[in-house]
């Protein structure tokens, strides 16, 4: 396996742009200040990313009202979004303090995968929600049979296997290099052109377009049904069923928010690389790539925001793990005033000369 990524790497590597050959010689750090502000950043992403996300998991497991195939994609969401926060953030802070560490061949395979699984597995299974609304409220009579409990189940292993498909052909391609400017292993942009426009085009654009059709469609029928506009296919909408819509919205324009700006500058890349590459300010695609880092803790914030079983759920779980653990607390304190105030126990006073055992013992019950 070694020998195979050697030769890829060779046969790639007359390939690399000009910033990608400036970057492996260039021995610069950065100020101590910058460090700081993106140190911040991922910590904050990664800790709400791992609460929120379990957060969501937990409440939809917890509450029947919220059991929902719909709400099944927003776990499989949850999860690709919970992924990077378990290795390949923790690698971007440790090498954000170890200015010069880079990751070892394997270290970065394993990391650029489950980047790629999270990134992709996010854009796909919005994609799927998107869908899944669509199908809900435009298509209500037939929703029911579409989405059944084993047909929703099988979408999301769908979508995970496309998921996995789309990452492996960086493999072949040797697509996954360390990048110094953001200290991960990621998607090298100037690796192939062709590649590259087809990642931009399959991974982002298309999803995009999906979504955007979807939801253009249920705007429209929500415009019908405001202005009372009655056809053969327009439900009545729940208030409910449009505060759904509107949190998964919102959850997909702050995705395409975060994440335009790093797919366009790779778009720009691989149109010409040897010209458009250098001129690429260093501090622009940094920010662009800690947007998309930040993605991944947004979710879970705007479910408790802007939806009500969700937000309530939240505060059950928190209040609950509260309580229990001032139980603990309390028990654990008791017991250790219980233990203390028998140890500070004064022994009973000496036997008089005339005082047996016996007497003192009738005493002590008399008492």
């Amino acid at each position: 396996m070694p020998d195979t990524f050697t030769l890829i790497k060779n046969r790639t590597e007359p390939r690399l742009g000009q910033l990608e050959r400036a970057l492996a010689t260039d021995g610069s750090a950065r100020p101590a200040w910058v460090i700081a502000i993106l140190a911040s950043v991922l910590i904050f992403t990664t800790v709400v990313d791992v609460l929120g996300n379990l957060l969501v998991i937990i409440s939809v497991f917890r509450n029947r009202k919220l059991r929902n195939s719909g709400n099944v994609f927003v776990v499989s969401l949850a999860f690709a979004d919970l992924v990077v926060a378990f290795y390949p953030y923790p690698l971007v802070l440790y090498a954000l303090f170890h200015d010069g560490w880079a990751l070892g061949n394997t270290q970065c395979m394993v990391s650029g995968f489950l980047m790629g699984l999270s990134v992709i597995g996010s854009i796909f299974n919005i994609t799927g929600i998107a869908v899944n609304r669509y199908c809900y409220i435009c298509h209500s009579f037939s929703y029911s049979r579409l989405y059944s409990y084993r047909n929703t189940l099988l979408f999301v292993a769908l979508i995970w296997l496309l998921t996995v498909v789309a990452i492996v052909p960086n493999f072949f391609v040797g697509s996954l290099r360390y990048d110094p400017r953001v200290y991960s292993c990621t998607f090298a942009q100037n690796v192939s052109s062709s590649y590259t426009v087809a990642v931009v085009v399959v991974h982002f654009l298309v999803p995009i377009a999906v979504v955007t059709f979807c939801y253009l469609r249920i705007w429209v029928l929500v415009i019908q049904v405001r202005r009372k506009v009655k056809t053969e296919e327009s439900p009545r909408l729940k208030p409910s069923d449009l505060r759904n819509f509107i949190t998964m919205f919102v959850v997909f324009v702050l995705f395409a928010i975060c994440w335009a700006p790093l797919n366009l500058i790779g778009l720009a890349v691989a149109i010409d690389p040897s010209r458009v590459a250098p001129h690429i300010p260093e501090w622009l695609f940094v920010v662009s790539y800690f947007m998309a880092y930040f993605n991944s803790c947004l979710n879970a914030i705007i479910y408790g925001l802007l939806n009500r079983n969700f937000r309530n759920e939240y505060k059950r779980i928190v209040t609950s793990v509260w309580v229990t653990r001032l139980f603990v607390t309390e028990t654990s304190r008791a017991a250790t005033d219980g233990r203390s105030m028998k140890s500070k126990q004064s022994p009973p006073p000496p036997l008089n000369n005339n005082e047996s055992v016996r007497d003192r013992v009738n005493k002590e019950s008399l008492k």
